[in-house]
């Protein structure tokens, strides 16, 4: 794959991430966007951006002038015909994303080029249809922002050859990445297992037990988390956060344990996107201050528990359902969410049986099946194992 041509469609946040982390390490790249706009301004900006790391001293100006020289932005896809590999980073809409690939296959790309979707959310398979020989495509997902997150997710879809596969895992290895495998399911890895951290915090304060702030300072001082759920939902984005929660909720067949809140929904509706709009759990236009009030440090351990306890069944039904090995769940979690831990090296220290009774506790007061046991911990605690020895 060294001498690979690599064409990204979209230059969004995404694409132009993407792109430039190709051109980086040595690939010919073209970017498109059908909207000259904006493909211009993500040229600008990648520019800028390497002329800043050029001023720190992270390559030499040949070393820049190579990286340029490599990085071709186009309004045609036209300019995609050689190309050995097209990534596509479009908008999170399967009707567009199979129009795309059906335009590329039938008219643009030779009959060995490798299709592959960015996508966080929808299915490898159903996007894969669009395509007559649906065994050369793909999900191949980065993490915001792909120059600098070392996680990538490979998703065969149920057509994808073993073929496609290998050459995927090979291409992103040469860019530097990590790559974990995942079954072709909603949210795949980590926008599966991470859905608690999100809408458990939310549970937390709709039900009045804590700020916004605390929640986010318990699960950071506790729970050794980077990023407290708020303040990561306001660096992804709402309107994106909520969009994979609403999608994997409704691609499970709308099980309970994905059900998006109501608190989520009306930040949305009232723009509150968060850094972006300069507006969200947080209001960025004026100075933070630390919470007014100091959680008892019983409460705090408490909510921080509730989190983890769902954290560690999500990723024990991953393991259940054969999403992915263990070592690859508990990597993605590690390099793509920046965890403090794998979340099931995690469970084994916290306790299995103590995982399925406090669950179990959790479950008889709400009898909400968000709280539901997974099978497989529940045969473990029985048998008294652990995911690793």
């Amino acid at each position: 794959m060294k001498d690979s041509i690599i064409g990204v469609i979209g230059a969004g946040t995404m694409g132009s991430g993407i792109a430039l982390a190709c051109a980086q390490k040595g690939f010919t790249t073209y970017l498109y966007d059908n909207n000259e706009n904006t493909l211009q301004k993500s040229y600008t900006s990648i520019l800028s951006n390497l002329n800043k790391l050029k001023e720190k001293g992270k390559f030499s100006d040949q070393e820049h002038n190579e990286i340029v020289g490599r990085l071709h932005v186009s309004t045609s896809l036209k300019s995609f015909s050689s190309c050995t590999l097209v990534i596509e980073a479009a908008i999170e809409d399967l009707n567009i994303k199979k129009e795309i690939f059906e335009n590329l296959e039938q008219n643009i790309v030779s009959e060995d080029c490798i299709l592959a979707s960015n996508t966080s959310s929808l299915s490898i398979t159903s996007i894969a249809s669009a395509c007559k020989n649906s065994n050369r495509f793909i999900g191949i997902h980065f993490f915001n922002p792909a120059t600098l997150m070392p996680l990538v997710e490979v998703i065969p879809g149920i057509e994808t050859d073993k073929e496609t596969l290998r050459l995927a895992i090979q291409w992103i290895e040469e860019l530097g990445k990590v790559s974990v495998t995942a079954k072709d399911t909603p949210g795949f890895i980590v926008n599966r297992v991470a859905r608690p951290f999100y809408s458990e915090s939310i549970k937390i304060y709709e039900e009045g037990i804590a700020s916004f702030a605390q929640i986010d300072e318990a699960l950071k001082e506790i729970g050794k988390f980077k990023m407290g759920p708020f303040e990561l939902m306001d660096f992804i984005g709402n309107d994106i956060n909520y969009t994979v929660t609403e999608t994997v909720w409704r691609q499970f067949f709308y099980d309970p344990r994905f059900k998006p809140s109501f608190t989520q929904k009306r930040m949305v509706e009232a723009k509150r996107l968060g850094r972006k709009s300069g507006k969200g759990y947080y209001d960025y236009l004026k100075e933070q201050t630390e919470p007014t009030e100091t959680l008892s440090k019983a409460t705090a351990h408490q909510l921080v528990d509730r989190v983890l306890l769902l954290l560690f069944n999500e990723a024990a039904d991953a393991v259940f359902m054969n999403i992915a090995s263990k070592d690859d769940i508990d990597t993605a979690m590690i390099k793509g969410t920046n965890y403090p831990k794998g979340l099931l090296k995690w469970s084994d220290e916290y306790g299995i049986k103590n995982i399925v009774d406090r669950l179990d506790l959790l479950y008889d007061r709400y009898h909400d099946d968000r709280y539901r046991v997974c099978p497989l911990l529940r045969d473990m605690a029985q048998s008294q194992q652990n995911f690793f020895s």
